[in-house]
């Protein structure tokens, strides 16, 4: 049973004791990540800032609470910008976050918007030099006439200071859309995806990079997918997969050739004819692919369902789980106000035996692969008191028996859409974006998800 880890923090600051603030639009999270320790929370906003969350120690007072997480710095990632070339307005909305591993003192983050990719440095200064010999402790340049000794500089402390530089700047590099970056696991390249094409970059070269997908056909018309997600196997530096818009994986292995065009292995599920509808392409389109952090598996998410493959299963899923199966006779009016382009992403547990992934009315839900027991959870004001125990929500279907504190599906609100999410690499403790608010929740003494 998921509680409460701690109070609402929105993408500004936290907010104490559950209150909320009202922000503009350009603060809707758009991406939410841990970094490789869980240690450090990021996310990013339409508005193109970052905000960076911490851990704090675990209080001596309470052995058995968790540390908090606390606003650690916010900056600005990306500008709005102007392509005059196409004319067209490129957005600053963040689209992804990536944290590369820890390598000394300083953390570093890669950061998109559809165009351009940013690496990051965060680091920290607690000490500032003093006794300079060619300047004053305002440090304006000195009359060297006046300087009768010489003396050695010191390092005094002073207020902690967490200072976000940027490092390097990859761009023009991507005619459409980026909607994927993923750092490889020899961590000194990372690929990024947009909607026909996957390149390879060296964290070090800012001016070139490799194309390693290209699926755009010689004639525009002739175009029947596009990618949707890709990223990198955990261990195997040499394999990645990506997901189309048609439902289907691919594999690919950089041994093989320089251009991937030709995968290793195709995952697909066959469609069953009878259940072909208007809307069977739209909602068997992949919004996020995820490996495992054994490598062994890849978790996808459609409109409707999430869904478990064996990297040697290729025939059909290993798993799959019916996120909001109700909405099945919701498909027009949803195509009509679009709700059934959202792409929701998922998620896996720190040893890969529980899924999560979001829904609407902020809804996210939970399976348990082990047990198959899942759980629907909401992510709201009301039940974001500090260590409130969540309570498991239940959807009644239209024409369906209600229980008391059962949601019609015809009561349920799509503007409240949880599409982003997180879950801790070592800990059950996850990450929720709605909207504005950021919801961080933790397992109750590592009880068992029911």
């Amino acid at each position: 049973m998921f509680t409460t880890k701690s109070s609402i923090c929105c993408t500004k600051a936290e907010v104490k004791g559950g209150q909320g603030a009202d922000y503009m639009r350009t603060d809707i999270i758009s991406t939410v990540e841990f970094n490789h320790t869980g240690e450090l929370l990021a996310t990013g906003d339409k508005g193109g800032r970052v905000v960076i969350f911490q851990r704090e120690p675990e209080s001596q007072t309470e052995p058995f609470s968790q540390g908090e997480y606390n606003v650690y710095s916010t900056f600005q990632s990306h500008e709005p910008e102007f392509d005059y070339l196409k004319s067209l307005e490129i957005e600053e909305k963040i689209n992804k976050i990536r944290w590369l591993p820890q390598q000394n003192a300083a953390h570093f983050l890669l950061s998109t918007n559809d165009k351009t990719i940013k690496l990051w440095k965060v680091s920290e200064r607690d000490k500032r030099p003093e006794g300079y010999n060619l300047k004053d402790e305002e440090g304006r340049i000195k009359d060297i006439s006046t300087v009768t000794s010489l003396q050695v500089p010191v390092l005094k402390p002073m207020d902690l200071m967490v200072e976000v530089t940027p490092r390097r700047v990859f761009a023009n590099a991507h005619t459409y859309h980026i909607n994927s970056i993923s750092v490889n696991s020899d961590y000194e390249t990372y690929m990024s995806a947009d909607d026909l094409r996957i390149n390879l970059w060296h964290l070090d070269i800012t001016d070139r990079s490799f194309n390693i997908v290209d699926i755009k056909p010689a004639n525009m018309e002739d175009l029947t997918e596009v990618i949707t997600a890709a990223e990198f196997h955990p261990h195997h530096c040499n394999l990645f997969v990506y997901s189309s818009s048609k439902g289907t994986l691919r594999l690919c292995d950089m041994r093989e050739a320089a251009l991937c065009d030709k995968h290793s292995k195709l995952f697909e599920e066959p469609e069953d004819p009878s259940a072909r509808s208007f809307f069977s392409e739209i909602i068997s389109s992949v919004s996020d692919v995820k490996f495992s952090h054994s490598g062994r598996y890849l978790l996808t998410r459609d409109y409707l369902t999430a869904k478990v493959w064996d990297l040697n299963m290729e025939s059909k899923p290993l798993e799959t789980y019916q996120v909001h199966d109700y909405l099945r006779s919701k498909l027009c009016s949803l195509y009509e106000n679009d709700c059934i382009f959202d792409k929701f992403e998922c998620a896996w547990n720190g040893s890969d035996s529980v899924i999560m992934t979001g829904a609407y009315n902020n809804f996210f839900r939970m399976f348990d692969r082990n047990t198959k027991r899942d759980v629907t959870l909401e992510a709201s004001r009301e039940s974001s008191k500090p260590r409130a125990v969540l309570k498991p929500r239940r959807v009644c279907a239209a024409g369906g028996k209600r229980r008391k504190d059962d949601i019609s599906v015809d009561s349920l609100d799509f503007t409240k859409k949880i599409l982003h999410t997180a879950w801790h690499p070592n800990e059950n403790i996850i990450a929720i974006a709605a909207t504005n608010n950021l919801y961080i929740f933790q397992d109750k003494l590592n009880s068992e998800m029911h």
